[in-house]
């Protein structure tokens, strides 16, 4: 019975800080997705507004280095004190973000709006600390309720959103002592977004199930392999041209500068706007129509140089057009669906190059039903297995490696 009472006490304790902090980050997600809404139809109506990207990159830039330093590794800086809590999250990480990923957008920078969502939630329930008094180990778990959160809110996917923060700091390992507030926040920042606010999301279609047979669960596994392939690609990729930026300017406001000059050159030249910003217009049509095949090696391009060279947002929304354009474009040589293929892409690139495939699986079965999960999960779990022990987030540590290679060690 004396479990059962310290059990109660700990779920009203969690639920009690899950309703401040979910209303909070709800509210902050509702509002961001409202402001990155308006952003995101003036530039397209505007497509002149490419030609201020390095003038965007240049405020982005020294917004976060006269304002920002102790906040600029923004993901990974929450993963770090998730790891090992050490000092409390500075609450203008908040406002930073959001400006400089308004401002991405409005000038056409190839990114996303996870990264955001998380930040704000963060920074929001990282606030709270010092007020409730918090030892180290609740620290954390409040530190994952503001992760769940941001997700949650940003994407409407409550499960994901709960495993993805327990999932992410380290490979292999999940935290289950905040599996109960995570879910809390998770549910109340999306019901706060959506019901409150009536503020909604992207709806994507409902995926059929293919007949389950030995040939089609091969065939996913292939594609689940070229999907964690890919997820790789584009982290490799986005840590390539930080290296590069970092190398040859020295000083950090002039990297977006120049990658801006160059991102408006590039998309001058392509003569189209669907590589611009989030293209949920582009990932929504892969489910339906034959894209070009090259879709989302562009799009690695674009959003690898805009992140990379200091711009800000989030990667995840870029991963999702990634994969599922390049579910769309395996149909060439892979007997699946259209929309299964895509829909697996989807979330299969995002599991292998954010080493979540748990949270993966459970946003493609939130998005598109649980009629495809079993395909959705291969592809997920496939992913995750040969992207490497690398990924978008390089503050991610190695709980459990995903396999052993002999003589060789990972770091």
């Amino acid at each position: 019975m004396n479990q059962q009472l310290f059990v109660l006490k700990f779920t009203l304790k969690w639920l009690l800080v899950a309703m401040i902090v979910g209303l909070a980050i709800g509210s902050a997600s509702a509002f961001f997705l409202v402001t990155l809404d308006w952003t995101t139809h003036y530039r397209e109506n505007h497509p002149w507004l490419i030609w201020l990207l390095p003038l965007g990159g240049l405020a982005v830039g020294a917004i976060y280095h006269y304002f920002g330093q102790d906040v600029a590794k923004g993901n990974n800086q929450l993963i770090e004190e998730i790891q090992h809590p050490d000092k409390i999250v500075p609450f203008k990480m908040m406002p930073l973000i959001y400006i400089t990923t308004i401002i991405t957008h409005f000038v056409g920078g190839s990114a996303g709006r996870e990264g955001t969502a998380v930040q704000m939630g963060g920074a929001i329930a990282d606030t709270l600390t010092k007020p409730l008094k918090l030892n180290d180990d609740d620290r954390k778990i409040l530190l994952m309720m503001g992760v769940s959160a941001g997700f949650a809110s940003v994407f409407g996917t409550p499960l994901a959103g709960t495993i993805f923060a327990l999932e992410v700091a380290f490979i292999g390992k999940i935290r289950y002592d905040a599996l109960l507030p995570s879910l809390f926040a998770a549910l109340l920042a999306d019901y706060t977004c959506q019901e409150l606010w009536h503020v909604g999301h992207t709806h994507y279609p409902i995926l059929s199930e293919p007949h389950l047979a030995i040939l089609s669960i091969l065939w996913s596994m292939l594609a689940g392999i070229l999907f964690g392939l890919v997820g790789m690609l584009f982290a490799k990729s986005t840590h390539f041209w930080s290296n590069v930026f970092k190398a040859n300017i020295s000083y950090p406001p002039l990297r977006p500068v120049i990658s801006g000059v160059l991102l408006a050159l590039c998309f001058w030249l392509v003569g189209t706007s669907k590589y611009n910003g989030l293209g949920v217009p582009i990932i929504v049509a892969s489910f339906t129509e034959k894209l070009p095949f090259y879709d989302f090696l562009a799009k690695i391009f674009f959003t690898s140089l805009t992140l990379g060279s200091g711009f800000k947002g989030g990667e995840v929304t870029p991963l999702f057009y990634i994969g599922a354009t390049m579910g769309n474009a395996l149909t060439s040589f892979i007997p699946l669906p259209l929309a299964l293929l895509a829909g697996m892409g989807f979330v299969g690139v995002f599991a292998g190059a954010s080493n979540t495939p748990i949270a993966c699986t459970l946003m493609g079965i939130e998005l598109f039903g649980a009629q495809s999960a079993i395909y959705l999960a291969i592809a997920c779990i496939m992913a995750y297995v040969f992207s490497g022990h690398s990924g978008i987030y390089t503050a991610q540590k190695i709980g459990v490696n995903k396999y052993k290679v002999p003589n060789e060690e990972f770091l």
